[in-house]
């Protein structure tokens, strides 16, 4: 079980930022302004989203149709593109309750792979919390769910999502999004701390040379969740449209609105991505506490998460066809109020990209995310504890920014991981 706390920001909590004042910089923008262009880089980052996601769907119609060695390792490559633009939305899941409500049917992680499909040995045979631990659908044209019997014969997006997802009410029954794709395109990864990622041969799709059974309804499963990843980020794209209902929810009210920038860039900062995601692997240093587990792409799905949150304090953007966005920022606000503060800001977001990127450079040339935070290597565990040090400090700054614009009590995500420790161990 995954344990989180929550720490408040606020003025009457923190640190006043008066010794940074350093008077008025430039001229502020207003506040309107600034939520309107965060909704403009939410949409963009959606429809990037999208449109990967679409080449994503091509090149698994192009994996099933013709099995091969070139196919698959062109999905593979569509998904990781894929995940870029979208690890740079996550900013705005907390703090858009409509963003959140919807994540977990594309994000969910980590997730139990034996409801889905076949596992090694080694992955074991039940679960004290979840029934379907090795349900195996793919294999099992009927299922028991809640002890009831249910006929999945045909694996349709309308089964994943309204069915199989979050089975028994168990959330580690993931059968949709990016991660249950990722499993169904790489397959496990068996190889602990040592190198290499999943390995599932091209011939799972193969019906005419079909290893490991159920090639059909392997190709079905596949299909039907991208289907499904198309469909759930339309409706996001719509969302963020300029009459969409996160837009008119973040520009209903700007003291609301700005809230939710600094709720989004410090919770993810701090609970979520350095607590959650980084220092609970460190901590257990364990190869199965990493986001992107099956595709050893984890490094890149941390840096695009911390590109993301510069972006909302920025207001850049720069899209998938290299067009670059900017625009009235969270940044030019707080300036205009306390240039010294907002020097520190983006200082510290530097210097937290600069960290993610040398872990990003070392998993590209040394060792992946998994071997990173094993048990015994000191120079890995320290370079992802660099940048997990870098989130953590720019959050103090998030704080100390909530204070200056007078916000108000503003909660955001904490990790026991960062917090309390020694409860990770219990």
């Amino acid at each position: 079980m995954i344990r989180k706390s929550i720490i408040r920001a606020s003025a009457a909590l923190l640190i006043s930022s008066a010794a940074f004042f350093a008077g008025p910089a430039v001229a502020a923008p207003a506040p309107k302004s600034v939520l309107t262009h965060y909704a403009d880089l939410a949409h963009a980052k959606f429809e990037d989203s999208l449109s990967t996601a679409k080449t994503l769907d091509a090149a698994i119609d192009a994996l099933i149709a013709k099995p091969s060695e070139e196919t698959l390792k062109a999905a593979r490559a569509a998904w990781v593109a894929a995940r870029v633009p979208y690890q740079q939305t996550e900013v705005y899941r907390f703090g858009n309750p409509i963003v959140d409500d919807w994540e977990g049917k594309v994000n969910a992680w980590p997730l139990d792979e034996g409801l889905i499909d076949y596992v090694d040995a080694g992955y074991g045979s039940e679960s004290d919390g979840n029934a379907l631990y090795v349900a195996n659908v793919i294999a099992s044209p009927k299922v028991k769910i809640n002890g009831e019997e249910v006929d999945a014969s045909a694996i349709t997006p309308e089964f994943l999502a309204e069915t199989l997802h979050e089975a028994g009410e168990v959330e580690a029954n993931v059968a949709t999004g990016y991660h249950a794709i990722e499993f169904l395109l790489w397959g496990q990864d068996l190889n602990g701390t040592g190198p290499g990622a999943g390995n599932r041969p091209y011939t799972d799709y193969d019906t005419a040379n079909c290893t490991n059974g159920n090639c059909d309804r392997r190709a079905a499963y596949l299909k039907a969740a991208s289907t499904l990843l198309v469909k759930d980020l339309e409706e996001m794209v719509a969302a963020w449209s300029p009459e969409g209902e996160a837009t008119k929810a973040v520009l209903a009210d700007e003291n609301k609105g700005i809230s939710a920038i600094l709720t989004g860039m410090g919770s993810l900062s701090y609970g979520e991505l350095a607590g959650e995601r980084m220092k609970l692997g460190v901590l257990l240093h364990d190869p199965e506490e990493e986001h992107d587990c099956f595709s050893d792409n984890t490094h890149a799905s941390h840096l695009n998460d911390a590109v993301g949150i510069a972006s909302a304090y920025t207001g850049e953007y720069t899209r998938v066809d290299g067009t670059r966005m900017t625009g009235p920022s969270l940044s030019e606000l707080v300036a205009a109020k306390d240039a010294a503060l907002d020097t520190e800001m983006k200082d510290k977001l530097d210097k937290t990209l600069a960290a993610m990127n040398t872990m990003a450079e070392r998993a590209q040339a040394t060792e992946a995310y998994d071997q990173m935070i094993g048990e015994g290597n000191a120079e890995g565990n320290a370079t992802v504890q660099a940048a997990i040090d870098g989130l953590v400090d720019q959050t103090q700054t998030i704080q100390r920014i909530i204070a200056s614009l007078d916000l108000g009590t503003i909660e955001l995500e904490g990790s026991d991981s960062l917090d309390n420790p020694g409860a990770v161990f219990q």
